[in-house]
């Protein structure tokens, strides 16, 4: 079914060997059909001396070639006539021999010979060497991205189930150069290798064959990184690792910040100042801004609300785009007045503000590969408690993280957030229950394998989500797509600047204009902020922008400069 819809309204590069097989054999047998007819209707007028329409002639050129019969034109007197109605004939046999073969047979069996002739030709794409992860997932992503990719597989079983389901995918060893080749290697952009210890031999032979190929490997450990950056690949992934450090992140990312101290010169610019303030507005499980845009939500239409960033899926994108689409797993970043946002999370249900009192402690549940990369992207002024059953982690608490009286000994009950980085599934959903159960107000940030976890987790409790499958799936998506993902690296300021460079244009203007990783949120105009996105910049304003510590920095530097 995929394969007939990718057909439709294609250009024939991205139809695949078959297609084009089929294509090619419809419009030679036309082709061969009207010659005939052409030539039949001249012979029976030229050699039979019988003149007919050319219609008559088709018929009689269809009914002979499909061996229905030799038409009401037989008998022939000339030669002529009989050596082309022989020659026609035999053209019918093999018509039907190559209809059998291309058409009939392949109707009746469950996949081509060959997986290779359902590839669409290749140019510019990202060819995947192995994916040890949820491969439906990461192709899918590729699709709706519409990036072109193919899949070389190594289980045959494996290759085939994803081929008869429409995706790009052969079977081949990724080591091999001329399964590489199949996989037109030295046409594509982009390798990803995930083959574990073979990874390494995929990426110098892939690069033999397309010396520009840029490559992503995925580790076990980053302490792997140093040697595949002198291998050349360009990025170097230990998914638990990245989802470690990402957990981390958003849970020590401060987002209470006061302006005051930036000031405009003006008396009253810290109570100024003051009345603008960012916070978290949590996106919840069932809220039914879930698949909105952020464009088209409740608080694009406020006027006395600027949406600054958003977390989504574990990247902070700062500002957002008005296509990204929220999920239970968002976390919008605002900015406005304390009385608006307050008014905007009591006026849309499921939503919440998480407690400001960030930084005091934070439990890290699983002192792996995860947890180490989490306790070591959280900032040395904050506490941090690590707890696990294996001893030889050298954990603070030693015990089972699911027991009520382990994450008491841990302190979770007094903690700002619980960090869960344990492998299994069910014991991460199980130690998301029963932190929730001891504290109401903890933020519980969990990592799951399995994307279809999600939702369970959510229901377990916990405020964030973070899936490995998904995660490496739109990290791959990105790296191809070039997405602007700002990484955040500290913390999210707003500061105060003179308006010359944005005055005559409206915010709406300025907001859109701005650069990677701030954002305009208002102006100070007569001791008001004004946020109205229609609101015009003046002389006498100062401009409220907000963003991270290196764009705010950067912006900073060029307002200087102008």
């Amino acid at each position: 079914m995929r394969e007939l819809q990718n057909v439709d309204g294609l250009h024939p590069r991205d139809l695949s060997q078959r297609q084009r097989l089929l294509v090619v054999y419809v419009l030679g047998l036309v082709a061969v059909v009207l010659s005939y007819t052409a030539l039949y209707n001249f012979g029976m007028r030229a050699y039979e001396s019988r003149p007919q329409s050319v219609f008559r002639s088709f018929q009689a050129v269809l009914a002979t070639l499909t061996t229905t019969g030799y038409g009401a034109d037989a008998p022939w007197t000339t030669p002529e006539m009989n050596v082309f109605l022989g020659l026609v004939q035999v053209t019918g046999v093999v018509i039907g021999f190559v209809t059998l073969r291309v058409l009939i047979i392949p109707l009746f069996e469950r996949a081509p010979l060959s997986l290779d002739d359902r590839l669409s030709k290749k140019e510019g794409h990202v060819v995947v060497a192995e994916y040890r992860r949820d491969t439906d997932l990461l192709l899918d992503e590729l699709e709706a991205r519409d990036v072109g990719y193919v899949l070389l597989e190594s289980d045959q079983t494996e290759a085939k189930r994803l081929s008869d389901e429409g995706y790009q995918a052969i079977h081949g060893d990724p080591e091999n150069p001329s399964d590489l080749d199949r996989a037109s290697v030295e046409e594509a952009s982009l390798l990803v290798a995930d083959a574990g210890d073979r990874n390494a031999s995929i990426v110098l032979t892939a690069m033999e064959a397309n010396e520009g190929l840029r490559t992503v490997s995925f580790a076990t450990s980053p302490r792997r990184n140093p040697a595949f950056t002198e291998l050349g690949v360009d990025r170097s992934v230990a998914p638990h690792a990245l989802i470690g450090r990402r957990l981390a992140e958003k849970a020590t990312t401060p987002v209470a910040v006061d302006v005051a101290g930036e000031g405009d010169g003006t008396e009253d610019g810290g109570e100024d100042a003051g009345s603008v303030e960012v916070r978290e507005l949590l996106v919840r499980r069932g809220s039914p801004l879930h698949g909105v845009r952020v464009g088209d939500s409740p608080l694009a239409d406020r006027s006395d609300l600027t949406v600054v960033a958003g977390w989504f899926d574990g990247e902070l994108r700062l500002p957002p785009s008005p296509d990204d689409e929220l999920s239970p797993n968002t976390v919008l970043i605002v900015a406005g007045p304390e009385r608006a946002i307050a008014g905007a999370t009591a006026d849309l249900s499921n939503l919440r503000a998480p407690r400001e009192e960030r930084n005091e402690r934070i439990v890290v549940a699983g002192n792996g590969e995860g947890g180490r990369a989490a306790r070591d992207a959280i900032p040395d002024d904050v506490a941090v408690t690590t707890v696990d059953s294996d001893p030889d982690t050298h954990p603070d608490v030693v015990g089972d993280v699911t027991e009520p009286k382990t994450l008491r000994q841990a302190g979770v009950g007094g903690a700002s957030a619980l960090i869960v980085t344990v492998d299994d599934d069910a014991t991460a959903l199980l130690a998301v229950a029963t932190a929730r159960s001891l504290s109401a107000d903890v933020e519980i940030l969990v990592r799951v394998t399995d994307a279809g976890k999600e939702s369970p987790a959510f229901g377990a409790g916990a405020d964030y989500v973070l899936s490995i499958q998904r995660a490496c799936a739109r990290l791959v998506a990105a790296e191809v797509g070039g997405d602007p993902v700002v990484d955040p690296v500290s913390r999210i300021r707003l500061v105060r600047a003179d308006a010359d460079s944005f005055v005559g244009e409206s915010l709406s203007s300025a907001r859109r204009d701005g650069g990677c990783g701030w954002t305009v949120v208002g102006v100070v105009r007569d001791g008001t902020v004004e946020m109205d996105e229609r609101t015009t910049v003046e002389p006498d304003d100062v401009v409220v922008v907000a963003g991270s510590d290196d764009a705010v920095r950067e912006f900073e530097g060029t307002a200087e400069e102008g």
